[in-house]
């Protein structure tokens, strides 16, 4: 098996459901991926060990989803050199918007890309961490590229369907 090139990492196991949309991308575009469990706050340690030694291990971008306080890809972000794709999780009262602002609200100097919140910014998450590796993969930046022309036929088919109702 290959070695990972992205890795995918929630603060807790219940935030599967939402990350689980990046390892379908990950999964479709056939990108050798891990999948961890590591709290910012709850396990400190597990956090900056995986971050400190994800380099080391082949990784080239990380993906982050946290709810709550969402701090994880920050403190990622800050214990490495590689990108890191931060998704907020809807998981609190403040249906993610908490989490949203955690992302976003980085210092200078330690970046984190921001999705928006959920399981539609999970799918990005994946799509923007393919783009991010295609910029040295021509293969991998001929299947994006097949990708964002299958969504147009789709978009097009649904839009020839609904017209074809509109004018019967």
């Amino acid at each position: 098996m290959n070695k990972p090139k992205i890795g995918v990492v929630m603060g807790s196991d219940s935030d599967m459901p939402v990350m689980e949309e990046s390892i379908k991308i990950l999964e479709k575009f056939a990108i050798p991926y891990e999948v961890s469990v590591a709290s910012a706050h709850r396990t400190p340690k597990r956090v900056k060990d995986y971050a400190e030694t994800a380099s080391n291990r082949g990784l080239a971008v990380i993906i982050a989803g946290a709810g709550g306080s969402a701090h994880l890809a920050g403190v990622i972000a800050s214990e490495t050199v590689l990108p890191v794709i931060g998704v907020p999780i809807d998981s609190s009262p403040l249906n993610g918007i908490d989490s949203l602002l955690s992302t976003v609200q980085m210092p200078g100097g330690v970046p984190v890309a921001a999705m928006s919140i959920g399981k539609a910014g999970a799918k990005n998450a994946a799509i923007f961490a393919l783009e991010i590796l295609a910029v040295q993969d021509k293969e991998l930046e001929n299947k994006l590229k097949a990708f964002r022309s299958e969504m147009e036929q789709k978009v097009s088919k649904a839009n020839k369907k609904i017209q074809t109702n509109v004018d019967t």
